[in-house]
């Protein structure tokens, strides 16, 4: 917790980003990450402590106000260290290095993420949450080692740095692979032995959602006929849908559940994630046309149209698991949790009916008498065991959403973190996109424009640069790999449903950009700095899917669609060798690579173009796309066109689709019907 202290006034004062605004009025005299700071510790020669979190971590909330808010621990800090606050959101680049470093000494890593390095940087020790006295103590005998012994922390300083380096190398591949005879089905039988046949997601906790994960293994389970991977993904989805994870009364996803049924969550809501959920539940729907993936979707975009949207098309990067309780004091989940007396009070004689279809018992209690509102029934079994007709049981729920939703109004709201990241509005574009060609709803895709044309003309500067961020009409940071990798796929998904070409044309120049700016030609990959930046520790690639896919996995396949929307080579060759480079590491840990694989999925099964040109296009590529059909592109026109793809197909007063694959196209007919056979007979 921040006490804002007004003889207490920091560096920080004059940052955009709410995570550092958050500790402006500490006693430590804390520095932003710049040139500045870093000219300093080197013309100081005093060790500097990177100090890394974002707004909506717990833990550093909680080391915030033990330590830095604490006159002893900012005497120590501010006497003998230059203190540096960095937004991990705002500088991944920064992040990305020294949680390497953290991972490498203790062999783990999360935030709040607290280094010490030498005046140059390089890091000689780290961890994460400390309390005050280890915290004091740490920093205490490392200032006497450095005073003492400095060759030996710089010869520590020297394996370690060398050691991040090694973290993220990788290979050119230059053997000649067969991406078919790679083991696909293996590897997801091997994988599927951590399946959770109960819960859903992987024998764990805490339990992340990982939707990237699920996405491929619906693409697989639909691809290979697998009904029990499709089984499980289902499961996955309607377990997560009932769970305390998922706001049962306002709709979104917290970050992860404590516990194996998805029970208790992290608190905080982050809009990555529901971006990427929004897209699988989208596809989901596609597969199933399940009412309840269906619910989801709508639920959690309205969610983020009311609480994280700005009025000018953006959205925020997320809400804190912290909110005051009414005493006044920071408490996580304190706006989302219920008691048993509230809901009695609130509800009257629904009360029952609300209990027994929300587990206001035993399986759904949590601590100091509150619930988290959590679903282990059907909709058609609370409808059948009480009687009830379902038009009348979907009055009921909605009721009960907004009664609830009122009495949480009134509560104090967790903090949001109201900067602007484009790496993750370009995640949420695309789940709008998605989100329309399940639902077909057009505010959908009038969200999805509105936040396109933002990024355009806002967030790209005339020389095609991107900017990372952005609050209070400012962007200033640098955009990094994953920028350009998620908006370039944003625009070419917006492309497949608008049929605007200038979405398309801009993708390529954006890609033009990241080749000259981003690649290395010597591995085949892109850094996830650019060119342009001001050099780090080491220049990294990031390659390694997590919760969000890796920007080089993203990356590849852009170049694979691009590759065939363009007829070029270049990319389509690049996208070859990048998969190539990850091979070895894939089959090992599949889901640390399941974008990858989803990627290898294109060359192992007919991957089609399906092309789209006459008057009625539009109506047309409305019908494919209410389809789920991963492996095609769709390219379209209403009118005559030199585009690659499009040139000498229109005719007059006829909508043609076109099917093709392997360079060999069918011939052309005028029923969405036909084409769609042609398509789902996939080999």
């Amino acid at each position: 917790m921040s006490i804002t202290n007004p003889t207490h006034t920091n560096a920080l004062i004059s940052e955009t980003s709410p995570y550092l605004l958050q500790h402006a009025h500490n006693p430590v005299d804390w520095k932003a990450w710049n040139a500045e700071t870093l000219q300093k510790a080197k013309e100081e020669q005093k060790l500097m402590i990177v100090s890394i979190g974002y707004a909506a971590c717990h833990w550093c909330h909680v080391m915030e106000h033990e330590s830095f808010e604490d006159e002893e621990v900012a005497l120590v800090m501010n006497t003998d260290y230059i203190s540096v606050k960095v937004d991990r959101e705002e500088r991944p680049d920064i992040d990305q290095i020294y949680i390497n470093a953290v991972q490498l000494m203790t062999g783990h890593a999360g935030w709040p993420l607290n280094v010490v390095t030498l005046p140059d940087g390089r890091p000689i020790w780290g961890g994460t949450y400390f309390k005050k006295e280890q915290w004091i103590d740490a920093l205490e005998q490392l200032q006497k080692a450095y005073k003492e012994q400095p060759e030996k922390l710089e010869e520590h300083a020297t394996k370690l740095e060398a050691g991040i380096k090694n973290m993220d190398l990788i290979a050119l591949n230059t053997e000649t692979v067969s991406f078919k005879k790679i083991p696909t089905n293996e590897i997801v039988s091997n994988w599927s032995k951590n399946f959770d046949p109960r819960f859903g997601g992987f024998k764990r906790a805490p339990k992340f959602m990982m939707p990237n994960n699920w996405h491929f293994l619906l693409r697989y389970a639909v691809q290979n006929n697998d009904e029990e991977v499709k089984k499980q993904v289902l499961v996955t989805l309607d377990q997560m849908a009932y769970g305390g994870i998922y706001d049962q009364i306002e709709g979104g996803f917290s970050r992860y559940s404590v516990d194996e049924k998805w029970h208790i969550p992290h608190f905080e809501k982050m809009l990555y994630d529901n971006a990427q959920l929004v897209s699988l539940y989208s596809d989901a729907y596609l597969v199933t046309h399940k009412n309840l993936y269906k619910e989801i979707i709508e639920e959690t975009l309205s969610y983020i149209a009311t609480e994280m949207t700005t009025n000018e098309g953006t959205f925020y990067s997320s809400l804190d698991a912290d909110s005051k309780n009414l005493e006044g004091t920071l408490e996580e989940g304190a706006y989302y949790v219920f008691t048993k007396l509230e809901l009695q009070e609130l509800l009257g004689d629904d009360f029952p009916l609300f209990a027994e279809y929300y587990n206001v018992n035993s399986f759904g209690k949590w601590e100091h008498n509150n619930y988290v509102l959590i679903r282990d029934k059907t909709d058609a079994e609370i409808i059948k065991e009480y009687a009830i007709t379902s038009e009348g049981f979907q009055k009921k729920k909605k009721s009960w959403k907004s009664i609830l939703t009122a009495h949480r109004k009134q509560r104090a709201k967790p903090r949001l973190d109201d900067k602007t990241l484009t790496s993750w509005n370009a995640l949420m574009l695309k789940g709008y996109v998605d989100a329309y060609k399940a639902l077909q709803k057009p505010e959908y895709l009038t969200s999805a424009i509105k936040n396109a044309r933002f990024i355009s003309e806002k967030l790209t500067n005339t020389n095609g640069r991107i900017f990372h961020n952005y609050k209070n009409g400012t962007a200033s940071i640098n955009g990094f790999l994953e920028d350009y990798a998620t908006v370039i796929e944003a625009y070419i998904a917006l492309y497949e449903v608008t049929l605007d070409a200038t979405w398309l044309s801009k993708s390529k120049s954006l890609t033009e950009y990241t080749f000259q700016h981003f690649y290395d030609e010597e591995k085949g990959m892109f850094y996830f700095t650019s060119n342009e930046d001001a050099a780090l520790v080491t220049r990294t690639f990031e390659y390694r899917d997590n919760v969000i896919p890796a920007s080089n996995s993203i990356m590849a396949k852009n170049l694979f669609k691009l590759s065939r929307y363009f007829e070029n080579e270049m990319y389509a060759e690049t996208a070859k060798q990048q998969l190539k480079n990850i091979l070895p590491e894939l089959e090992k840990y599949p889901s640390g690579f399941s974008n990858w694989m989803d990627l290898l999925a294109n060359y192992q099964h007919d991957f089609y173009e399906v092309v789209v040109v006459g008057e009625n296009a539009s109506e047309k590529i409305k019908e494919l796309n209410q389809h789920y059909i991963p492996n095609k592109i769709i390219a379209g026109s209403t009118t005559e066109t030199d585009e690659p793809l499009l040139k000498s197909r229109y005719v007059d007063d006829t909508t043609f689709i076109y099917v093709c694959v392997n360079n060999t196209c069918n011939l052309p007919v005028t029923e969405t019907k036909i084409a769609l056979e042609t398509l789902k007979n996939t080999d």
